[in-house]
């Protein structure tokens, strides 16, 4: 089953269209990672969903459930964590996760393991008793993350849960989004923060001023962002006879040899090739079979950013 499901959503702010005929599937168990820049449409997206904005028009399903027509029962398979923490002063860590169990009409007699419970995952044991408007940042986010699991929701939705963070918390905060997809959860978050979407996710869609322009797993977004694969090979020695015979094989272009000083002072030479992974083991059986001392034949990989960019300048449709 898709744990969500987006149909022709559209949200218009007077004449200005902010998401416009959003199509996406996100299936049950996934770590979905919905990325863009400021602007794109991204917390307008994850509010529809939450039921905390209607629509212009368009359909959205949590786990087949309608948000339109069922929003109570959809709300239900939803946590929600916003982008930003209402502060609540008065209330101590505990108080503060128990006036939201209240609020889901969670019995008082299970309150207080179900909080402890809560606490020992987002690791807050200690600061239970801390005001809320005590703790850091990081710690915030972390008791915001255990708010929208107060109801034990199959969907988590969160609003760039590391942004503003120190790097330590924002690996705390990568730390328990695995875990929670370990025990099943599935999640959809958004951020500016790549490094966090290469971590973790299993899937990535990317937005550009409230529409889809790439989505996908990271290796398949990686081939739409060039359609030639650059590969690094290092040898022992032979480097000369190892470029003649690259040059001879079909699909290999702009040889080129690499400074030995990037590669421990061993001779190195990198290539395009615009095969597939079936071509590319032949092309290393051949050079190892030629009696080529291969030290190391790999794939460089385009990084997320070289992706994000060419997706939101239009050059990946």
């Amino acid at each position: 089953m898709e744990a969500i499901q987006l149909v022709d959503l559209t949200r218009c702010y007077g004449k200005r269209t902010a998401i416009e005929q959003l199509n996406l599937s996100v299936a049950s168990g996934e770590v979905f990672g919905f990325v863009g820049p400021n602007g794109a449409g991204k917390t307008t997206t994850l509010r529809i969903i939450a039921g905390l904005l209607p629509p212009t028009s368009g359909e959205v399903y949590v786990n087949g459930i309608s948000v339109r027509q069922s929003l109570s029962s959809a709300r239900r398979q939803i946590g929600y964590m916003p982008d930003y923490f209402g502060v609540y002063p008065d209330l101590r860590v505990w108080e503060y996760l128990d006036f939201f169990a209240g609020c889901y009409q969670i019995a008082e007699s299970e309150r207080p393991r179900m909080i402890e419970d809560l606490l020992d995952l987002v690791e807050l044991t200690h600061r239970k008793d801390d005001l809320v408007d005590r703790l850091s940042r990081g710690m915030k986010q972390r008791l915001s993350l255990a708010r929208a699991l107060i109801h034990d929701p199959q969907v988590l939705l969160l609003d760039e849960p590391a942004s503003g963070l120190d790097p330590r918390a924002r690996v705390e905060i990568r730390e328990l989004l695995v875990e929670l997809a370990r025990m099943g959860k599935t999640i959809f978050f958004s951020t500016h923060i790549l490094a966090d979407v290469a971590e973790i996710c299993t899937r990535v869609g990317i937005l550009e001023a409230g529409r889809l322009v790439a989505e996908g797993r990271l290796e398949e977004l990686r081939l739409i962002a060039s359609s030639r694969r650059r590969i690094e090979l290092t040898l022992l020695d032979q480097v000369e006879r190892a470029e003649a015979l690259l040059g001879a094989l079909p699909g290999i272009t702009h040889i080129e040899r690499l400074d030995g000083n990037l590669t421990g002072q061993r001779p190195a030479l990198s290539f395009e090739f615009s095969g597939d992974d079936t071509g590319l083991c032949g092309i290393l059986s051949q050079l190892v079979q030629s009696g080529l001392p291969v030290l190391q034949f790999r794939e460089d990989q385009h990084d997320l950013e070289e992706v994000f960019l060419r997706a939101t300048k239009g050059i990946v449709s």
